[in-house]
């Protein structure tokens, strides 16, 4: 007969992935209510200086958790049972995604910080006690518009966050606050606009547990992580359009060569000129200025298809920075878009996502963006699985 499992501390809790932290739950280690009272001393602990939350949950949190255990005696083995799970403030818990990520058993135990009213720019998060500040450096906007969701997973408050992203809105702030986000396919998951642009995401510390965030989202099991080929991956710093700084470019491309010689991918002289997204994506948004803007977002739109289908009959991936620019402050980006080498795919509807990149001579944040073609996150999901034993998250 073999030993049982022993008990989680407290703050081992802190440390365990969305996955683990459910095996742990399934297998009688750890309640969830015990699960759920950690994750609210970290937040405790930790938000009173970050500003990641509008909103803490402990009633309904433990409610929440309470019946996950209930299902749990019942003999259900629930894939993400017990896991605290941040909710962006725009979300809500009546939202598809997260009601999808409580039937899986996560429990929400929070509201996080969105730009709110009063900022034009939505790299940014606010609350009534201020700026949502950045884990790296708190001089720094978090990114945004999920802001509080990357700070809560990156600070470690809890390990999986909801996020919806209509032009960069989970990419963005995965970069800068150095953790995984993950944009699906359009259409896979419940759109939030009417235009079909603003998808339903995670973010998260460990590839594993975005792929169990997505399996719940869909329905469709979760890709399994073993070794891979190298995929064919084509390098662009700029789309074509893009006024990319530098250092962060730099920083990426050097990210994208560590995962060359990991074996996740093989770089190909393949071009990625696109054509520059920004009035399309406002007149697909309802910002049109007239019927002629909006006809001539139907033909941005196909030709930025046409591009796309040239680009991935030949490579895999694209990969670019995430944004062309390092971390704002919380006066806002000026003239920069932080969104101009992530909406591209929110248009063509592509699913991508932000990895940790690494950091700028001048210590700045820095994500690598990979494309893949439609439906194939899994792609995605490997290369993270392997950029993290390369160097563990």
């Amino acid at each position: 007969m073999r030993a049982p499992h022993p008990r989680p501390a407290a703050d081992e809790l802190a440390r365990l992935s969305a996955c683990a932290t459910a095996g742990a739950v399934n297998g009688g280690q750890v309640s969830a209510r015990e699960v759920v009272a950690a994750a609210l001393e970290r937040i405790r602990e930790h938000d009173g200086r970050l500003r990641a939350f509008t909103a803490v949950w402990d009633a309904g949190a433990a409610r929440y958790a309470d019946a996950v255990d209930r299902r749990g005696r019942a003999g259900e083995r629930l894939p993400l049972a017990g896991v605290p799970l941040a909710v962006k403030g725009t979300e809500g818990l009546e939202s598809p995604q997260t009601a999808r990520l409580v039937a899986a058993g996560c429990v929400p135990v929070g509201a996080t910080s969105t730009p709110g009213r009063g900022t034009r720019w939505q790299t940014y998060g606010a609350t009534d006690r201020g700026a949502t500040l950045n884990p790296f450096d708190p001089r720094w906007s978090p990114g945004g518009s999920s802001a509080g969701s990357a700070v809560a997973v990156a600070a470690g408050m809890v390990p999986l966050a909801t996020g919806s992203d209509g032009a960069g809105s989970v990419r963005i702030p995965a970069a800068w606050c150095g953790v995984i986000g993950l944009k699906p396919t359009n259409g896979s998951v419940p759109a939030r606009d009417r235009a079909g642009l603003n998808v339903a995401g995670p973010l998260a510390r460990h590839p594993q547990d975005a792929a169990a965030y997505l399996s719940a989202l869909t329905g469709a099991p979760p890709p399994d992580h073993g070794p891979i080929r190298p995929l064919r991956t084509a390098w662009s710093a700029t789309l074509g359009f893009a006024a990319t700084e530098p250092a962060v470019a730099r920083t990426a491309r050097a990210h994208l060569g560590a995962l060359a010689g990991a074996g996740a991918v093989e770089t190909v002289g393949v071009p990625v000129v696109l054509p520059d997204p920004a009035a399309c994506w406002e007149a697909l948004r309802g910002r049109a200025a007239d019927g002629g803007a909006e006809r001539a977002a139907h033909r941005t739109r196909a030709d930025l298809a046409r591009a796309l289908d040239a680009v991935f009959a030949d490579a895999e991936l694209v990969a670019t920075p995430t944004t062309p620019n390092a971390p704002h402050g919380h006066d806002g980006p000026g003239d920069t878009l932080s969104v101009a080498l992530t909406w591209a795919f929110n248009i063509s509807g592509h699913p991508a996502i932000s990895l940790p990149a690494g950091f700028t001579p001048a210590g700045e944040p820095v994500g690598l963006h990979l494309v893949a073609r439609r439906h194939r996150e899994a792609d995605l999901l490997a290369v993270a699985a392997a950029a993290t034993r390369a160097a563990p998250v």
